[in-house]
């Protein structure tokens, strides 16, 4: 037990000071253009760790570094609790809902088939999972972290395009919807709707930057788009499991050894030789 405490207490030290530090800050938002950027404390903790970390200060050794990423699993056990029993408990409000709301979870399987691919041509590995098979938000950091572990390719994946989504994603979804909503093709409240990502930050964005832009439907905006958010966050989970994890796991299978790294390595390796062949 001395042992232990030993190696958690400046970990938790500085962590507690962190936490307490950017809390107290709290959530900053201010407009960029026609869109709305949110950051979250969680953000700047993000930010400080990785400074104080063994790669830049050097403050945390590449030991404390480890075992603080064997913690991620236990602090995300609550939400990940939370979120088992929020979508069981509400399993009847699938069948209350209309099936727009309900089958709008299928537009993200689409996004698949586009970043997968890119994600293999820039040179990522099983991190393409993890990174691809959803928006990568709260649930699906613990569902990734669950599945695989915290220091797996995949919850790699699936972490770094968390932090990417915090601080460039709601910039991103505030600008799409000015930009959508200027093509005059979509209702307000359809737009609402598609807001509800599964993320609280993404959705204020945009709901607030469609609000603007359409002022007398502002409030229906906000509720439509607020109950997508809780409805994608619920079927989400199941999306993810049964169909989104799959396919994407499916999908890398045909790809990687196509377009991944080591195939691209062999073709070239293997065109050189030929030239040289020739020669």
């Amino acid at each position: 037990m001395k042992l232990r405490i030993k190696q958690y207490a400046k970990i938790y030290f500085v962590t507690l000071i962190l936490v307490v530090v950017f809390d107290s800050i709290g959530t900053l938002q201010f407009d960029v253009g026609a869109g709305q950027v949110v950051i979250l404390p969680m953000v700047f903790l993000i930010i400080a760790g990785s400074i104080l970390g063994p790669q830049i200060l050097k403050f945390f050794t590449k030991e404390e570094a480890e075992l603080g990423g064997s913690l991620v699993l236990i602090t995300l056990a609550p939400f990940m609790a939370k979120m088992g029993i929020s979508a069981g408990a509400n399993l009847s409000k699938l069948v209350a809902v209309g099936p727009a709301l309900l089958l709008q979870e299928f537009g993200n399987l689409a996004t698949i088939l586009f970043s997968l691919p890119l994600a293999l041509l820039l040179g990522l590995g099983r991190e393409a999972i993890g990174a691809c098979y959803s928006v990568n938000r709260d649930s699906n950091l613990a569902l990734t972290t669950d599945i695989y572990g915290p220091n797996a390719p995949e919850t790699k994946g699936t972490f770094g395009v968390y932090i990417v989504g915090s601080v460039v994603g709601t910039i991103f979804i505030g600008l799409l919807s000015s930009i959508v909503a200027s093509w005059n093709i979509f209702h307000p409240l359809a737009l609402g709707m598609a807001s509800g990502v599964g993320s609280g930050v993404m959705m204020s964005a945009s709901t607030g930057t469609l609000g603007r832009i359409y002022p007398e439907f502002a409030e229906d905006i906000i509720l439509m788009g607020g109950v997508s958010d809780m409805l994608t966050g619920i079927t989400g989970i199941y999306m993810a499991v049964f169909v989104a994890f799959p396919f994407t796991k499916w999908l890398y299978n045909i790809l990687e050894p196509k377009i991944g790294v080591e195939a691209r390595a062999a073709k070239k390796a293997k065109r050189t030789l030929a030239k040289g062949e020739v020669k």
